[in-house]
């Protein structure tokens, strides 16, 4: 049995943020979203452009790097939204001084680091959690619901489909895109929310058979991959994805075909409700209508709901939706899928007992 700190009941959660580039921008609205609860404290980035930015928009002292913030802040919770790479490294320091950790997806690009991680925050006796703010959308709220009911009876077919567009300019924007060691390719990046989906909706993975190209993006990484799965529930399907769709992001999706039910939510990133038809009907289909939203985003609008429950974890009032170990099932599977198109054979997962 893990102890962590006792609950803190009187005063604000304290964040600290690593890292002030793009996704960052999420964060900050989700913390003044919840400003009643929680308070940004620090910022920090190696572009002082960047973090100087955002300490002029959230009021939040800057600081160099995680280092020097780490010894001058006296924050509960550390958020890294850095390079994917410099993950590790980073919250194991921060579990180290004894300060929880909030990460973004995906937690590590290497199997090894994903479990160093979980260790230290258990060492510390701090908490890890990842952010897997798409979980949180109405829409896959719903199917979630409908699978844990077993409306769909067994399920036979389950196709997800990330076809979305990164252009050159994304990549050369920042020297870490599109390299193993800090980023990732679109299995690991773009598309992770999808490859965590593959088990909390469906369920645990049996194999798979995985084949990546780099067709069109000068990155050491695929901007192109499919991966073939069977589940050990029996069903078969694919993950589809590339960053080369012409001229936009045209499509987010997941489509599971079971027995005795068929849906497909879909849209630019699972915003969607597009199909929706059972053989028994529940309360649940009259929420259908309402769950559907429109987005511009891929990253959808679950950040706020996130922290909603970081900060119960952290008030002694929630347990966590998405911790260290939640976090590692869906980077299990990318691994495998990466070992796969490497070795041009079949994975069987687990990777290890």
């Amino acid at each position: 049995m893990r102890h962590y700190p006792p609950p803190i009941l009187d005063r604000k959660i304290r964040f600290a943020l690593v890292g002030c580039g793009r996704i960052a921008q999420n964060h900050m609205q989700a913390m003044r979203e919840h400003a009643g609860r929680c308070e940004l404290v620090g910022v920090c980035d190696v572009d002082p452009r960047a973090r100087e930015e955002a300490a002029n928009t959230t009021g939040a002292r800057p600081y160099v790097n995680l280092e020097q913030m780490l010894t001058k802040v006296e924050a509960d919770a550390f958020v890294l939204a850095t390079p994917s790479g410099l993950h590790p490294a980073q919250a194991i320091r921060i579990a180290q001084a004894g300060r929880h950790v909030i990460t973004e997806k995906p937690m590590a690009t290497r199997w090894e680091d994903g479990k160093r991680m979980v260790a230290a925050a258990d060492d510390a006796g701090v908490r890890l959690f990842v952010v897997k703010q798409n979980r949180r959308n109405a829409t896959l709220q719903l199917l979630k619901r409908a699978v844990e009911k077993k409306r769909f009876g067994r399920i036979y077919m389950v196709n997800l489909n990330v076809f979305w567009s990164r252009p050159p300019e994304y990549y050369t924007s920042a020297r870490w895109r599109g390299t193993w060691e800090y980023d990732g390719g679109a299995f690991m990046n773009q598309a992770s929310h999808y490859v965590d989906l593959v088990d909390w909706i469906v369920g645990p993975v049996e194999s798979l058979q995985a084949y990546t190209a780099t067709l069109a993006r000068d990155i050491e990484v695929e901007d192109t991959g499919v991966i073939s799965l069977r589940w050990r529930n029996g069903a078969l399907g694919s993950l589809n994805v590339t960053m080369l769709t012409w001229p936009r992001n045209l499509e987010g999706s997941i489509t599971i075909l079971g027995e005795h039910g068929t849906v497909r939510i879909g849209g630019v990133a699972v915003n969607e409700v597009q199909h929706w038809d059972f053989a028994t009907p529940d309360p649940d289909d009259a929420l259908v209508k309402d769950a559907s939203y429109q987005t511009t985003s891929v990253y959808g609008f679950g950040h706020p709901l996130y922290y909603d429950n970081v900060i119960k974890v952290l008030r002694g009032e929630a347990e966590p939706e998405t911790d260290g170990r939640e976090g590692l099932k869906s980077l299990e599977v990318l691994v495998a899928a990466y070992r796969s198109a490497r070795d041009g054979k079949r994975v069987a997962l687990p990777l290890e007992y």
